[in-house]
């Protein structure tokens, strides 16, 4: 199976750092579950509803940027998933070094036949010009992602959609954990 993952909240548990960074970082009511949902629809809509201002981005940005690596864990049993998959790709926000970073620091960089970032010039999603790229070069089965946003572009393009740890309508499959993955989504020939 070839598969497209998102990064942030699908791959690697990245919401708590940042949340945590968030609180530790804004003079904020809010706590950080309260955050950490708003994290999850986009890091833009969090920072509307917070009502924040362009300094106070600029130091979140920066602040996020000198988060040490190992203060983001990958999922459960991601990596057995990654390592069952004939290919894996990333579509990301990210810039690539903290990508590389993360990935490094856990060992799963050589899971990734390649990773698009925020650097290769693309249009954020949900735009459908990166995942075509990855599509058209590698044909992708599937698409992984923790949000709506994730799935938008390979609806767009055709690919068959998985939703991990959110049940928002319009994904073709559903998973809360990535040890069970295959048995959910099937085989290359199932998908």
């Amino acid at each position: 199976m070839h598969i497209l993952w998102d990064f942030d909240g699908t791959l690697m548990d990245t919401y708590p750092a940042y949340a945590r960074t968030f609180k530790q970082a804004l003079d904020v009511p809010q706590s950080e579950e309260e955050i950490f949902s708003l994290l999850k629809v986009t890091f833009g809509h969090a920072f509307q509803a917070l009502g924040l201002s362009r300094e106070q981005i600029e130091r979140l940005r920066f602040l996020e940027r000198r988060l040490e690596p190992e203060e983001f864990k990958p999922f459960p049993d991601v990596e057995k998933v990654l390592a069952a998959a004939e290919l894996n790709v990333i579509m990301t926000h990210k810039n690539r070094d903290g990508a590389l970073k993360i990935l490094r620091a856990h060992g799963l960089e050589k899971y990734f036949t390649e990773i698009v970032t925020a650097d290769d010039g693309f249009p954020l999603k949900p735009d459908p010009a990166s995942y075509r790229y990855l599509h058209e070069k590698y044909r992708l089965d599937l698409a992984v992602g923790d949000r709506e946003l994730d799935i938008l572009p390979a609806k767009a393009i055709g690919i068959k959609t998985c939703l991990f740890q959110n049940h928002t309508p319009g994904a073709d499959y559903y998973v809360d954990s990535y040890e069970n993955f295959f048995s959910v989504v099937g085989r290359k020939n199932d998908v």
